[in-house]
């Protein structure tokens, strides 16, 4: 058994490197980038899976249990298919490594009070394939200053939408906790989409505005309430076409 090492972008202020133990023995390059964005989740009877799209389900077979004490988190996993047998999941796979993504529920909109309570701090979102709309998560891969003032730790929040009229409207905010000297750096990070309405099986645009270093920006993804998969009966979403303003 060895330690593989990934240098991934969930590193920095958002978290530390997950070490994850594997028993593959391939030293292949092949192993030291992500092949998949997937939700970590557990079944009914405790095992753990991976959804890694709204329809595919993985089956890890070399997880004996939950990496993360069963909490439902977004990651990066490194993996290959083996021709084990899957049962209900669609295919089995051998996990080289996995690295959790902070992974949050969203918080609500306070009004006067949003600048105080989450900031209001310019941040970018970076358009890149893990920038997406999946499995009823927004993971973001985002770029902010960082690096001024050593153990300030930045929080980002995905605030809910104010008007009723357009619930599909989400902001986020950064609070860079003073620390807004130094270099550009990138992280991830996933927000829960729980608490948006149920859209009743269609598709619907989903907004999200930010304050980035040239001013307001704003995307939108494509966003339908997911179907249950095999293993359980979360909430999902499509994959996301992103239009930047």
């Amino acid at each position: 058994m060895k330690i593989i090492k990934p240098l991934l972008l969930t590193g920095g202020i958002l978290g530390f490197l997950l070490l994850f133990q594997s028993c593959l023995d391939d030293d292949s390059d092949n192993t030291y980038w992500p092949s998949a964005l997937v939700t970590v989740k557990s079944a009914d009877n405790d095992a753990v899976y991976f959804q890694l799209d709204d329809k595919t389900t993985l089956l890890p077979v070399n997880l004996t249990k939950h990496p993360y004490d069963s909490k439902e988190v977004r990651a990066l996993v490194n993996y290959k298919e083996v021709n084990d047998a899957s049962g209900i999941y669609d295919r089995a796979v051998q996990v080289n490594w996995i690295d959790s993504i902070r992974t949050k529920p969203m918080v609500p909109d306070l009004g006067d009070e949003n600048d105080t309570e989450y900031g209001n701090d310019p941040i970018e979102i970076i358009n890149d394939w893990v920038t997406i709309v999946e499995d009823g998560y927004l993971t973001l891969r985002f770029s902010t200053i960082w690096g001024g003032y050593r153990n300030k730790i930045h929080y980002i929040n995905l605030l809910e939408s104010p008007d009723p009229e357009k619930p599909y409207e989400v902001e986020l905010r950064h609070d860079a906790s003073g620390d807004v000297h130094g270099r550009m750096g990138d992280a991830l990070i996933a927000f829960k989409l729980d608490k948006l309405p149920d859209t009743g099986g269609k598709t619907v645009k989903l907004k999200l505005k930010w304050n980035s270093f040239s001013g307001e920006k704003s995307v939108e993804f494509n966003y339908n309430s997911r179907a249950s998969s095999p293993a359980g009966s979360d909430m999902a979403s499509k994959r996301s076409e992103i239009n930047v303003e």
